[in-house]
């Protein structure tokens, strides 16, 4: 950390004037999916709002584009490979182990709270560190979900993105008057589809992209109708050039329109957000009722993106490709964040180093990220991802990539001859891979991906 956040830092602590800090997170929201990132219809004036009066990441990733692993950097701000968060199998033992930005909050004196969808394993039971937990087993449900409140199975009745906006609420206005710090760590279970996840954690795939699993508000429920969604020029694109993609596979379809997510499922995600962003609303009111809004660090992300049809995949996410690496990423907090667009890359990690230095906290030595702040820039960024059993055509996957401003190279551990290299200047599309070319940086940047990758502890090499 640089010496003027040190003693930034140091000063907050000793004047207790730190902030408070409002997590949110939604789950497979895409980078473009948002009114401030230019999409033509869809309603979001409360994030547009952060966007306007705080700083928007255009370019912000997750270092493993799926649920768990990135709830767990998110947490930690440490990589899968470190933090042991690799995938969405049943992870209940560990995920209460984790030592997390929130719990360290909380042992240096902040009020806590965790509400919503925790997903690493179905165990809904309170992690350490949170004076108020809400949350619900595995994915959870849309309408009605039963919840684990303090400890204690507790019905409820109504839309969940309402109801844990309800609790978000009075939480903040339970602290009206007291003069200690809060924390709150608001995880939507929208834009996901509603979904039951099994006990060994896995889900029936049949409804992993059925337009009718995306459950909006009643209230929602005819919300841009008429509209079609806007696609990007990969739209059914052939997976030419990708062989771990044009692999043959018992029991999987080939990659082709069929594939590809569907118009309706598009729509009835953006109705579930139109929920999420009125949630946002809630609680930026609910900061300026009690005059706590430019003291409070406000942060809205994804835990990554998801596919609608670009080189003719669905929902399968997990893969490098700029659709789910891709997040938006919105803060506002008016002494750290001046009002701008930030082309800096960022990453998922950052957020635990953020808001622990904003606290007054020394890092731990295990973080990986670097407060948003920081005004280094990154020459290039590691997303990592490793074999599951969930999604058939993903088997055998696990990958690390290295991402430029201008080059992306991925490199496939399970396949050989797989790997790809895009130049993002004159394809961001990722249509032509351009790995078995002379001229271009092949060598270099399996350099730097194989020094990142050392860097942050990974035990894996990228071989010859």
């Amino acid at each position: 950390m640089r010496r003027r956040d040190l003693l930034w830092s140091a000063a907050a602590l000793r004047a207790d004037i730190r902030p408070n800090i409002i997590f949110i997170l939604v789950d497979d929201l895409r980078f473009d999916e948002l009114g401030c990132a230019g999409h033509p219809f869809i309603q979001s004036p409360h994030a547009d709002r952060l966007a306007r009066e705080g700083v928007s990441f255009s370019n912000a990733f997750a270092t493993t584009p799926l649920c768990s692993p990135s709830r767990a950097c998110f947490l930690t701000g440490s990589y899968a490979h470190s933090n042991g968060v690799t995938d969405n199998v049943a992870r209940d033992a560990l995920s209460h182990r984790l030592v997390t930005w929130p719990r360290l909050l909380h042992d240096s004196g902040y009020a806590t709270a965790f509400l919503g969808k925790w997903h690493m394993g179905n165990d809904d039971s309170p992690r350490p560190g949170f004076d108020r937990w809400v949350s619900f087993r595995g994915q959870g449900e849309c309408f009605n979900p039963a919840l684990n409140v303090d400890g204690k199975q507790v019905s409820s009745t109504g839309y969940v993105t309402d109801i844990l906006t309800d609790y978000a609420v009075a939480f903040i206005e339970q602290r009206r008057s007291r003069q200690t710090p809060f924390c709150v760590y608001l995880s939507h279970k929208a834009v996901h589809p509603n979904i039951v996840q099994n006990n060994d954690g896995s889900i029936d795939l049949s409804k992993s992209d059925d337009p009718q699993a995306f459950l909006a508000a009643g209230r929602h429920q005819n919300l841009y109708a008429g509209k079609t969604p806007p696609r990007r020029a990969n739209y059914l694109a052939p997976p030419n050039g990708k062989p771990a993609l044009q692999r043959a596979l018992d029991g999987v379809a080939p990659l082709s329109a069929r594939t590809a997510t569907s118009d309706e499922a598009i729509l009835n995600r953006a109705r579930m957000l139109k929920a999420v962003d009125e949630s946002l609303g809630s609680v930026l009111a609910a900061l300026e009722r009690n005059k706590q809004l430019d003291r409070t660090m406000v942060i809205f992300t994804s835990d990554h993106g998801y596919f609608y049809g670009e080189h003719c995949l669905g929902p399968e996410r997990r893969l490098a490709y700029e659709e789910v690496i891709r997040i938006p990423l919105l803060v506002r907090y008016p002494d750290r964040f001046p009002p701008r667009v930030e082309s800096r890359l960022v990453l998922s990690v950052d957020v635990a180093a953020t808001a622990l230095s904003a606290a007054g906290i020394r890092l731990p030595q295990s973080i990986h990220g670097r407060p948003l702040w920081a005004r280094a820039r990154r020459d290039a960024v590691l997303v990592e991802y490793f074999d599951d059993i969930v999604f058939p055509r993903i088997r055998n996957m696990g990958y690390s990539a290295i991402r430029t401003e201008r080059w992306k190279y991925i490199h496939y551990h399970g396949l050989k001859d797989a790997h790809e290299l895009y130049d993002l200047a004159s394809d961001p599309f990722e249509l032509k891979n351009r790995v078995a070319e002379r001229g271009v940086p092949l060598a270099r940047l399996r350099s730097r991906l194989n020094r990142l990758m050392a860097e942050t502890g990974d035990p894996r090499t990228l071989g010859t």
